[in-house]
This record gives structure tokens, C-alpha cells and sequence, in this order.
């Protein structure tokens, strides 16, 4: 049995899509029609997907052809019927919003049957090509976990980084969750206005079906997209480890490329999103307290066998007077190092601006080797490997 949501319609008009429906119909509140599709969302107080929106002639014409067009692309398993009074113009405007019919305000019961089941059908067939019938049959894509001993060695900045880097090489394939609950920043260091950040991706609607989580997403220039973080530490408490691994899953399904900034140490969100993860990042900066709090983090985690397969060492804030070499950071932590990412004076001012370095591009050693470790995930290189590891070996 189809789904229908009917918006914006007066209590006449009520009547005769219930009948249409025979009375399977959630009749939004009056008032003014969401623009966003969560919006729309949140006011369904069981969280099921429509099949089928009906707008009503109460929504503004430029409204309703907002919120489909919306729906048309992040939730293509949807379809729109508009009730309007109809025009050449707005027929024209309708088929590019992707609305599937379009009805007078005076069409009788039989009418909107068959345009609800025209609606429905369509809904159906979409939903069909869009997602498997078994839910293990879906794609899974790398889960990449960032994860560091301690704070102020540059997570937030790799991670952005990295995420933008994925984007570059596979447009609309990635998305960056930051799962520092209490005090994330990965919002201010893409320079974004999130509407909905962590708590609103795993609590409600969202963590109920992977089509209206997308809606939750918050888009970057660049195409990617991100989970941003709590606006306040107490609202991120209240994202559990196992909300986070339901998160990670649901997104993995989704999307190539899922990157997961964390917050210092081994919280119980980063311990499930190493327990998630199909690659790790372990990050360090290349001083002495760094590289031994890296040594004891990974000796952890390999007791707890949750070093997955990938995983990629990356000491970010080298410095050739700083007294360390890779070689002894090496024999310190039993075992290689893959990236090597030296100080520069750019990365300050990238993090104020809200401008990662490898989206305003540049040639300063910092952004090739930050493109040497976006190399590592992508299916095509972006840059030949090893020219400044070798040169820093070749010093040390």
C-alpha cells in the first residue's frame, strides 16, 4: 500500500484525496510549506518515507517547485503531485522540478486516484533502481578513520584536507563526519553555516532511513559533503558509540569515501569508529611527547586488534631543526612511516579563512604531500609518491 503525505490543502481538498486514498493519507498541519526536505520530514511523527507528496493550491507556486526539485534530487524515491491552477508556465516549471502530475484545484476523487497511483507507481520503479532488495547487497564504501593520541597536531586539517582531495578525484562520492562530539571544528575549518549537524544525523528521522539522513548533509562549494559537529557540548554527549556505528554504516552505504575526524585519544565514539573504519590515519606531530603517546596508542590498539588493514601513519608539523628523523620516529613507534607533512606557515591562515590548502591549491611542500596521502585512497594518483619522504630521509 503506497505512502501519501498531502501539504498545504484545505479541508475540502482533504477530503477528496482521502477518498482517492481511501484513507491512507498523513495530513500535514497548516501553515507554510518546508522548503527543506527535512523539514518536510521532521513533521512525519513515524519517520516513513512517502511515497507520494500531494501539494495542495495553499503553498506559493515558487515554494512548491522548491521542495520538489529538492526532493527530486536527494530523495528520488519520492513523487510530487502539485494541485494548481494550471498554466503553460507552470506546466513547464513543474516538469524541470520533476513534479509528476499536475491537477486542478477542482479535480474530482477519480482524477487524483489515478494521479496518486501514476505517482506512486513511478515512486515505486525509481525505488527499485535506486536500492537493492537486500540491504547487504548495498555498496560499501572505505570508512577512513583520522585518530591521534593528542589534540593540536593538525587532525581537523588533514581531515579536511583529505575529504576535499577525495572529492577533487571522485566528484559527490564523499562525505566527512566530525565525531569530536564536544568540541568539533570541522565546520569552521570548511567555513560553513550548518543547519543540522551530529545529533540531528543519528537521532529522529535520519538515523531511520539513509534517504532522509542525506537531507541532513551539509554541502560544501567542492561537492562534498559533511556531518558537522554538536553546537554544544552537551548535545554531542548525547551521541552514543552505537549511534556513531550505525552512522558510519549508513553512510558507508552511500557514499565511496567516508571520513571520520575524531576527537583526541580513545573515546568511546573513536574506539567505534576504528571498529568501523576500513582504513585508519594515526597522526602524530614529530616531537618526542607526540610520537610517544602514538607508540602507546597503537600498542593499545593492537592489543585490542582494531589496526584495520589500511593504515597509514602520517606525522604532520615536521620541522628539520626539531632534532627528530623518520628513521628514529620509526624504531620508536615498530613501525613505517607513510606521509610526512612538514610546518608551514599557510596552514594558519587556511584554518582562519575557512579554505582548505588543497582547494585554494598551492605548491609549497605542505599541499603535495597532503596530496600525496589523497594518492593513497584514490583510484587514480594525483601526485608521484615519495619525492619529499625521500628528500627528508636523504637529510636525516
Amino acid at each position: 500500500m503506497s505512502r501519501i503525505v498531502l501539504a498545504a490543502a484545505d479541508q475540502e481538498l482533504c477530503g477528496r484525496v482521502l477518498a482517492a486514498a481511501d484513507g491512507d493519507v498523513h495530513v500535514l498541519p497548516p501553515g507554510r510549506l518546508p522548503g527543506d526536505p527535512a523539514r518536510l520530514f521532521e513533521q512525519l511523527w513515524d519517520g516513513e518515507l512517502p511515497d507520494v507528496l500531494v501539494v495542495g493550491p495553499d503553498a506559493a507556486a515558487d515554494e512548491a517547485l522548491s521542495l520538489a526539485a529538492r526532493l527530486d534530487v536527494q530523495c528520488p524515491g519520492i513523487s510530487v503531485v502539485l494541485v494548481a491552477r494550471p498554466a503553460p508556465e507552470l506546466w513547464q516549471a513543474a516538469m524541470r522540478a520533476g513534479i509528476r502530475d499536475l491537477l486542478a484545484p477542482e479535480a474530482g476523487v477519480e482524477d487524483l486516484r489515478a494521479a496518486i497511483e501514476r505517482a506512486a507507481a513511478a515512486a515505486t520503479g525509481r525505488r527499485r533502481v535506486l536500492r537493492p532488495v537486500e540491504e547487504t547487497a548495498r555498496y560499501t564504501g572505505r570508512v577512513i578513520t583520522v585518530a591521534s593520541p593528542k589534540g593540536g597536531v593538525g587532525k581537523t586539517t588533514v581531515s579536511t584536507n583529505l575529504a576535499i582531495g577525495l572529492t577533487a578525484a571522485a566528484p559527490q562520492s564523499t562525505v566527512l563526519v566530525d565525531l569530536d562530539v564536544q568540541f568539533g571544528d570541522v565546520a569552521s575549518a570548511l567555513g560553513l553555516t550548518p543547519e543540522y549537524t551530529l545529533p540531528d544525523a543519528v537521532h529522529g528521522p535520519a538515523s531511520q532511513d539513509t534517504m532522509v539522513l542525506k537531507t541532513f548533509l551539509t554541502q560544501h562549494p567542492s561537492g562534498l559533503y559533511a556531518v558537522c559537529g554538536a553546537e554544544s557540548p552537551a548535545a554531542g554527549d548525547a551521541v552514543t558509540a552505537a549511534d556513531v556505528s550505525q552512522l558510519l554504516a549508513s553512510l558507508a552505504r552511500e557514499f565511496r569515501y567516508v571520513v571520520v575526524d575524531t576527537a583526541p585519544g580513545l573515546s568511546e565514539q573513536t574506539l567505534a569508529a576504528l571498529d568501523r573504519a576500513t582504513d585508519v590515519v594515526m597522526l602524530s606531530s614529530m616531537d618526542v611527547p607526540g610520537v610517544r603517546g602514538l607508540r602507546k596508542e597503537l600498542d593499545v590498539l593492537r592489543e585490542l586488534c582494531m589496526i584495520p588493514a589500511g593504515r597509514h601513519v602520517v606525522m604532520n608539523l615536521a620541522d628539520p631543526k626539531g632534532g627528530l628523523s623518520v628513521r628514529a620516529v620509526e624504531t620508536t613507534i615498530g613501525t613505517g612511516v607513510d606521509v610526512v607533512l612538514p610546518r608551514s606557515s599557510s596552514v594558519p591562515a587556511s584554518t582562519n579563512q575557512g579554505v582548505p590548502l588543497l582547494q585554494s591549491g598551492g605548491r609549497e611542500p605542505v599541499v603535495k604531500e597532503l596530496r600525496r596521502l589523497v594518492s593513497r585512497f584514490a583510484a587514480t594518483p594525483i601526485v608521484r609518491p615519495g619525492r619529499y619522504r625521500a628528500k627528508h630521509r636523504a637529510a636525516s
